[in-house]
């Protein structure tokens, strides 16, 4: 007969890995930051030139009126604080941008200046987290969206996308639970490029109204639609009373006038209730927009055909150089907006991490691995990540920009295919 010895008071209980830990320290840095940073060490260590096609940062630069504004603002003294919604006079030339090329009838009431559209997603979060609320964002996403939510207090659900990367509202609707609280939709999509038309977005937008959620627009890439037309979410709310509207839209300056260190953007609130709460989040974490960078602002917003130049450089480097990767199978079709391609390397037998390191290593090409746009974390009760998950379809794929010089995307692109190729020989 054995007998059973009596738990014992002084052996300590096991550690909890967390204890002590804030949400901020168990949030991983994104997976664009791991390649930027080893692109980065090689260039440093080596004096290799390095095919940057890891980083959305556009070979077009900012008009010369924007960089004169700016200059013209901080040597004027134009450098005082300025409310915390940002100057009236660059919140107005919004709200004539917004009705004018987004048909969004906003007010300047509603209308709030970030440092990028970053910031402002962020704000907008916390302005909409409740205790417990959980956000609906898709499968395959930015992985900042992530963070973002992570450091507001909602728990992240994710939708499931078809094999064309779009969600349907079934699948929202099967998502979600009796705490969602907001649905995150980016279109045209970072990382995946897709878009989705007008009709596809009122039946999302359907489905957050019958359920009672707010809804997040990330139209950061609004002008670099290449099949069909841009349509902003809150477009189609229109007709509907101010109190009554769900969709909060998110602008910025990085993309479509290549301001990408200026760090500029905008959130147009959906109401006023809304705009209060983010007008609090943004006295206690910005106090105001940085004032020279605002007058730019004005000034771009004042140029006319621009965006439309921008849009077709790039689109010249989708429709000319991601051909071959299409014509190789490496690509399933072009995509139809934003400045990013997903590109499934399976057939090398090498996942995405290993496929992006190699890359780097043999042929001195920067690439982000896939799996870390389509990160799924289990959080302990507290919202801390105690786990990290990743669906198997997203190991084999990599992420490649193309709004870069079109020599260094050439090259790029045909460096990857030899690449492939010698993976395939071995």
């Amino acid at each position: 007969m054995t007998t059973l010895s009596p738990a014992r008071s002084d052996v300590p209980a096991p550690a909890d890995p967390l204890a002590g830990r804030s949400v901020a320290q168990t949030i991983p840095s994104s997976c664009l930051m791991d390649i930027y940073r080893a692109a980065e060490r090689k260039e440093r260590e080596t004096g290799a030139e390095i095919i940057k096609l890891h980083v959305g940062e556009p070979y077009f630069l900012p008009p010369d009126d924007v960089a004169k504004a700016l200059v013209d603002a901080a040597q004027l003294g134009r450098t005082s604080y300025t409310t915390v919604e940002g100057i009236l006079e660059l919140r107005e030339a919004i709200v004539a941008k917004l009705e004018r090329e987004n048909h969004i009838d906003s007010d300047v009431s509603r209308i709030f200046v970030s440092p990028g559209s970053a910031q402002g997603l962020s704000a907008l979060m916390r302005a909409l987290a409740e205790p417990g609320a959980e956000i609906l964002l898709p499968e395959l996403h930015w992985p900042v969206h992530l963070q973002q939510a992570l450091l507001a207090g909602l728990k992240p659900v994710f939708y499931p996308l078809g094999e064309d990367f779009r969600p349907t509202p079934e699948a929202i609707r099967a998502a979600a639970g009796p705490r969602t609280r907001v649905l995150m939709i980016n279109s045209p999509a970072n990382p995946t490029g897709v878009t989705m038309d007008a009709d596809r977005l009122a039946a999302l937008l359907a489905v957050a109204r019958e359920q009672g959620w707010q809804v997040i627009s990330d139209e950061a890439y609004e002008h670099f639609v290449y099949e069909g037309e841009h349509t902003s979410l809150a477009s189609l709310e229109r007709d509907v009373p101010v109190d009554d509207r769900i969709v909060h839209s998110v602008y910025t300056f990085s993309k479509s006038l290549a301001m990408t260190g200026y760090r500029l953007g905008y959130v147009a609130a959906a109401d006023e209730r809304t705009a209060q709460a983010l007008r609090v989040v943004q006295e206690a974490s910005i106090i105001a927009p940085c004032t020279p960078v605002q007058y730019a602002g004005i000034a771009a917003l004042a140029l006319s055909g621009i965006t439309d130049t921008h849009r077709e450089m790039v689109r010249r480097n989708r429709d000319t150089l991601l051909a071959p990767l299409v014509e190789a199978g490496l690509l399933r079709e072009l995509p139809a907006g934003g400045w990013y391609a997903m590109l499934d390397v399976s057939r090398t037998g090498l996942d995405a991490e290993t496929f992006s390191m190699k890359l780097l290593q043999a042929q001195n090409v920067a690439v982000v691995a896939g799996a870390g746009f389509a990160m799924q974390p289990g959080l302990d009760a507290a919202g801390r990540i105690e786990s990290a998950g990743f669906p198997p379809w997203s190991r084999h794929l990599v992420r490649i920009a193309f709004c870069v010089d079109p020599q260094t995307l050439r090259t790029g692109v045909s460096r990857i295919l030899d690449f492939v190729r010698s993976c395939e020989q071995e």
